[in-house]
C-alpha cells in the first residue's frame, strides 16, 4: 500500500499543537533519528509507525525541507482566522493591561503554554472598520486556549518575536525617561546629589538587567 503524504509548504500549514508536540520531543531527547521521525509524523500528519515506510532519501529530504521552513522567521500578522472565527492581536500593545501583560509574558516563556499566550494576545474581533478593529475583553485564557492550538505556527512565532521586540523598545523608552527624570532630580536637589546619583546608577543597572532578560528571551528562541 502506497503511503500518501501531505507535506506542508509553509509554516502557515503547520498547526501550533503539532509544533508544540515536536518541540517537547526535541527538547526531551538526544536521539536525532527519533526526532526526525517524529518531525515527519507530526508535520505531515501520519502515524509514527508509518514513517519507517518512507524511503531514506525522501525522509532526509523532508527533514531538510522543514529545517529550511523554520530557518526564516515569519512576519508578524495582527489578524488570522480559525474556521469562521477571526482573531485580532491586541490593537494597541502600549495600552495592554497589567493582567494581559503578566499572563502573556508567563505563557510566552514556554512553548508548551504557547496556545495560552495566543489566547491572551489574540482574541475574537467584535467590531472592525477598514484596518481598525476591536477585540473581545480579556477575561482569561480558558475560553479560547484549546482552539488556539489550531493557530498556524507562523502566527505564534511572529507574535512572540513581535511581543518581545516591542517589549524591549518600551523598556528602552522607559529607561530614557527615568534617566531624564534622574538628571532633573539631580539639578533640583543639590544637597542630596550624591544619593540622587546613586539612585540613578541603580536605575540604570536595573534597566540593563531587564534589557538583557528581553534580549535573552528573543535570542533563545530556537524553533527547530
Amino acid at each position: 500500500m502506497k503511503l500518501e503524504l501531505l507535506i506542508p509548504t509553509s509554516l502557515d500549514e503547520i498547526p501550533l499543537r503539532a509544533y508544540q508536540d515536536f518541540k517537547k520531543t526535541a527538547d526531551g531527547s538526544n536521539d536525532e533519528v527519533f526526532i526526525s521521525e517524529k518531525m515527519v509524523s507530526l508535520f505531515c500528519g501520519i502515524e509514527l509507525k508509518d514513517v519507517i515506510k518512507i524511503k531514506a532519501t525522501d525522509l532526509n529530504g523532508m527533514v531538510e525541507h522543514f529545517s529550511k521552513l523554520f530557518s526564516v522567521k515569519p512576519k508578524f500578522k495582527n489578524r488570522f482566522t480559525i474556521g469562521d472565527m477571526e482573531f485580532g492581536f491586541i490593537p494597541n500593545l502600549e495600552m495592554i493591561s497589567w493582567g494581559e501583560y503578566i499572563d502573556a509574558e508567563k505563557y510566552l516563556a514556554d512553548w508548551e503554554n504557547m496556545h495560552k499566550a495566543m489566547a491572551v494576545l489574540y482574541r475574537p474581533i467584535t467590531k472592525k472598520k477598514g484596518d481598525k478593529y476591536e477585540i473581545m475583553e480579556y477575561t482569561g485564557t480558558s475560553e479560547f486556549s484549546d482552539l488556539m492550538k489550531l493557530t498556524p505556527v507562523s502566527i505564534a512565532i511572529g507574535a512572540s518575536v513581535f511581543f518581545w521586540t516591542l517589549g524591549l523598545e518600551l523598556l528602552e523608552a522607559l529607561g530614557d525617561y527615568l534617566e531624564r527624570e534622574t538628571k532633573t532630580m539631580n539639578l533640583t536637589t543639590t544637597p542630596n546629589k550624591p544619593n540622587s546619583e546613586s539612585n540613578g546608577d541603580g536605575i540604570k543597572a536595573s534597566m540593563q538587567q531587564l534589557k538583557e532578560i528581553f534580549l535573552t528571551s528573543i535570542e533563545s528562541q530556537n524553533y527547530l
